[in-house]
C-alpha cells in the first residue's frame, strides 16, 4: 500500500474510532429519515417539518411524518480534476483522501452502507456499498493513487452518472474544489447532498509573482505571463463570482455545503460543519 495513503487511513481511523471524533454522535446523525404521510398540524410539532405548498393548498397547516429507515447509503464521490493536483502546505487531492477516510470510517462505524467513486472527465471507478473497513482502505487508497494531470473535471458527466447510477437515495458527498460551471440540482431532488468543497488558501488569496511560466494542471498547456496586481484583480474577482452563484445554487437547492483548506484537519472540520 501507498505510505501516503497508509497514512491517511491510520490518522483518519483514529480519529472517527478514537478520543477526537469517536466520543461523539455519529456524523450524519439526522439524515436516516424517509417521507412516511403528511397530517395537520398540532401544538408542539416542528415548524421546520410543515409542507408549506399543501398548507397554502389547503388553507391549514400540514407536516411531514418520516420514519427512520435502518440504515443510510452514504456514497463519496472523489472528483479529482487536474486543478486538484496544487497546494501550498498540502495537495488538495491529499485532503480529499482525507475526508473520503473521514466519511467512509464514519460510515462503517454507524453500520451503514458506504460506497466511493472516482470522477474526473469520467467514471474511473465505482465501488459496491459495503460495510466492511477494507472498502474505505481501497477508497482512500485510490483516491491518493489517482493521477488527475491533464483530466478536466466534467461535472455535467458526473451529474448524469450519479443520477443513472444511484438507484437507492443516498446521502451523497461530493468532494472537489468546484470551480468552474455545476449545476446539482438534479442530484438534490433525489438525494440529500453535501458539498465539500477543497481549497489552497493561497489560490484564493494569491500574492504578486512577477513574470512567470505557468502550467494549467487540467489541459497541461503552459503560458506565460506578468501576475501583476491588475491580473491578480481579475482573477479574484473571477473566482468570487465563481463561488457567489454556487452558493446561490446551493442554497436553493437544499444542498449543505463546507470549505476546507490545506492547512486545515479535515476531520475536525467536517465534524464541525455537519453538527
Amino acid at each position: 500500500m501507498n505510505k501516503k495513503a497508509k497514512k491517511i487511513i491510520l490518522k483518519t481511523k483514529k480519529q472517527v474510532y478514537g478520543d477526537m471524533l469517536g466520543n461523539n454522535a455519529s456524523m450524519f446523525q439526522g439524515e436516516g429519515f424517509e417521507f412516511a404521510e403528511l397530517r395537520e398540524y398540532v401544538y408542539g410539532d416542528d415548524v421546520r417539518k410543515i409542507d408549506w405548498k399543501t398548507t397554502a393548498k389547503l388553507g391549514k397547516p400540514f407536516v411531514k411524518v418520516y420514519k427512520e429507515e435502518r440504515e443510510l447509503n452514504v456514497v463519496v464521490v472523489s472528483m479529482l480534476p487536474g486543478s486538484m493536483y496544487f497546494g501550498t502546505v498540502r495537495q488538495k487531492s491529499d485532503v480529499l483522501a482525507e475526508v473520503v477516510g473521514t466519511l467512509g470510517f464514519s460510515a462503517v462505524k454507524n453500520a451503514d452502507l458506504f460506497s466511493h467513486l472516482l470522477f474526473a472527465d469520467k467514471l474511473y471507478d465505482l465501488s459496491k456499498p459495503s460495510k466492511k473497513l477494507f472498502s474505505v482502505h481501497k477508497a482512500v487508497e485510490e483516491s491518493v493513487g489517482f493521477d488527475p494531470l491533464g483530466k478536466e473535471g466534467d461535472f455535467k458527466a458526473l451529474v448524469k452518472t450519479l443520477n443513472n447510477r444511484l438507484k437507492k437515495k443516498a446521502l451523497l458527498f461530493i468532494i472537489s474544489d468546484f470551480v468552474g460551471d455545476i449545476d446539482l440540482k438534479l442530484l438534490s431532488k433525489k438525494h440529500d447532498v453535501f458539498a465539500v468543497i477543497v481549497r489552497d488558501s493561497f489560490e484564493e488569496d494569491p500574492s504578486e509573482l512577477g513574470y512567470l511560466r505557468l502550467i494549467d494542471m487540467e489541459t497541461k498547456q503552459s503560458f506565460e505571463g506578468n501576475i501583476d496586481s491588475g491580473t491578480l484583480k481579475s482573477y479574484k474577482k473571477a473566482l468570487h463570482d465563481n463561488d457567489e452563484k454556487l452558493y446561490k445554487q446551493f442554497k436553493k437547492q437544499g444542498i449543505r455545503f463546507t470549505k476546507i483548506y490545506t492547512h486545515e484537519d479535515a476531520g475536525l472540520k467536517l465534524m464541525k460543519s455537519m453538527r
